[in-house]
């Protein structure tokens, strides 16, 4: 086996594992479970800034990463949203992602990067409706002379 042939498959649980922790992260702030911000269940205020509306870009856009669906562009609002998280709360307690505990914005930021460059995979639901449209148009096309 050849690192081509299992690059498609890796590159597609690379984006479901990344998305579903990222749409745990949104879930907890929106909605409280899975401890909530503070362990405690608490969540966000509704619309508040930044912070519901970065939980709703984990919630809506890491899904859409999940099941591959819109995923360049899915990717890169994510990547940019753990960017501006990254250097807007984290970044003036101090640069160094150790010392100021932007660890998983930082590595969210760059796994999402990596996914809308490479794209998602060979098991997403955008691969497969770029192969249904690839046959729709082969089906119509005119007959070889």
């Amino acid at each position: 086996m050849k690192i081509g042939q299992i690059s498609g498959p890796v590159l597609s649980l690379f984006r479901v594992v990344t998305g579903l922790l990222f749409v745990c992260h949104g879930v907890s702030s929106i909605f409280g479970v899975l401890g909530g911000i503070d362990g405690k269940g608490q969540v966000l205020a509704t619309g508040s800034w930044p912070g519901w509306w970065g939980a709703a870009i984990q919630l809506v856009f890491g899904s859409l990463v999940l099941l591959g669906l819109f995923t360049r562009v899915s990717a890169l609002l994510c990547s940019g949203s753990m960017a501006y998280a990254y250097f807007t709360v984290h970044a003036p307690q101090d640069l160094f992602p150790l010392l100021n505990g932007g660890e998983a914005a930082a590595m969210f930021c760059w796994s999402f990067f990596l996914i809308a460059v490479f794209g998602p995979g060979s098991w997403a639901l955008d691969t497969l409706i770029h192969r249904m449209r690839r046959r729709d148009v082969e089906a119509y096309a005119p007959a070889a002379a």
